[in-house]
């Protein structure tokens, strides 16, 4: 009964350590106007967009890192070690005296962050896998990293003004005072984490020997799929989340506040991954993923067209549903083709590769709106990224010999 009683902690501890990682998905989005608007430090835009690279690059480094400790030293040590470092060092972002500090303080909170998601993903599937559960798990989890994008939007409407953008910092690292100690207390490692490392190797060993798997036993082709599916669906995550309120405007909507359009489309995330997830237990994972990286392709292109405003947010929100999940399904995807000893190895460096489109799709973005052809060619290649990510994903073939039984994930 304690046993069954801890593993109903799982999946809502994880769920929020999620949420509180989609925090940094837009608090840099909220508070850059307001650095720049009132000049804090000399703000410009150029130190402002390495800031975000630098918080963007710590994020790679954890991933790529954090992944692999994970399968090391138990999934529930990482992912609390994640988010008491990301949530401290988002807390001293709030008190940094200048720019440089302020920089380097992203980076250290993104080291945190980047190993935050692919930890709870494999927390959750590792229990899931156990009760005979499908990939839904994953994708509801996700839905948390949106739900928190959105939150954080919300916090900015009510904080920043009467408070100041140093209170979003201070908000965004007060949840892990309760966080923290509940999975202290109540979150269980996995049972196939304990039972794979029963038997004493060297950590080291371990480590190397959980990268090395990626590459053997028929891997290789679905690792450099997942990397390259990852690397253009987080151009497409970070291209459009930073981006996409002013492409808009370039093409003449008289949008109000950029803050509308980031709640419709993470709104539009958070349903999509839980309509994503249910399809992916009926009909398997990767046509569910092919397919939703084509819907993503299809809704973009539709942006090329002008629309009126009653159209424009219907839109907005579906190319959200599509896109953001579609990422989600890909990340699910991992967890039923790699097996259990490597499995947060293999999600933590596919996260780690994909960082590097999170920081070449809002270098995309900005280089054609300076151009001044975002509008429509920001989308035109935004929907081939979509489209390049489906065929990338198709060619991973599930393998028979992957931990949950391959009936499971069928194509």
């Amino acid at each position: 009964m304690a046993t069954n009683t801890r593993n109903g902690w799982v999946r809502p501890l994880c769920w929020t350590a999620v949420l509180l990682d989609g925090f940094d998905l837009v608090v840099l989005g909220v508070v850059l106007p307001v650095l720049l608007g009132t000049r804090i430090w000399g703000m410009t835009p150029a130190p402002g967009t390495l800031i975000s690279t630098v918080g963007l690059a710590g994020m790679t480094i954890g991933a790529l890192t954090i992944g692999t400790i994970t399968d090391v030293i138990g999934r529930r040590k990482a992912l609390i070690l994640s988010v008491t470092a990301f949530s401290a060092f988002t807390l001293l972002c709030a008190f940094a005296p200048s720019a440089g500090m302020f920089a380097t303080l992203r980076f250290l909170a993104g080291l945190g962050l980047g190993g935050c998601l692919p930890t709870a993903i494999t927390l959750v599937t590792d229990h899931q896998a156990d009760q005979g559960r499908g990939p839904s798990a994953s994708t509801t989890v996700m839905t948390g990293y949106h739900v928190g994008a959105v939150l954080t939007a919300l916090l900015g409407i009510l904080f920043i003004e009467p408070f100041g953008w140093r209170a979003m910092f201070v908000a965004g690292s007060l949840p892990a005072l309760v966080l923290v100690p509940l999975m202290v207390k109540h979150l269980p490692e996995s049972a196939s984490f304990q039972r794979l490392h029963r038997a004493a190797t060297p950590p080291a060993r371990a480590g190397r020997e959980a990268v090395a798997g990626l590459f053997r036993g028929g891997l290789l082709q679905a690792t450099l799929a997942f990397w390259c599916t990852t690397f253009l669906g987080l151009m497409l995550v970070f291209g459009l989340n930073i981006w996409l309120p002013q492409i808009m405007r370039q093409a003449g909507y008289p949008l109000g506040t950029a803050l509308a359009l980031l709640l419709a489309l993470n709104l539009g995330a958070v349903a999509g991954m839980i309509a994503a997830g249910s399809l992916a237990d009926r009909r398997g994972l990767r046509g569910s993923t092919v397919c939703w990286f084509l819907g993503a392709g299809a809704l973009l292109a539709l942006l090329v067209v002008k629309l009126p405003m009653v159209g424009l947010y219907p839109v907005i929100f579906f190319a959200g549903f599509f896109v953001f999940s579609a990422q989600a399904l890909t990340y699910a995807y991992t967890q039923h083709v790699y097996p259990e000893h490597n499995r947060a190895t293999g999600l933590g460096w596919t996260a780690g590769v994909g960082r590097l489109g999170a920081i070449c799709g809002p270098l995309l973005g900005g280089a054609m709106l300076t151009a001044g052809i975002a509008y429509p060619w920001g989308f035109y290649a935004f929907s081939a990224i979509g489209l390049l990510a489906a065929a990338s994903i198709a060619v991973v073939h599930v393998r028979p010999n992957q931990a949950l039984d391959a009936s499971q994930c069928r194509r």
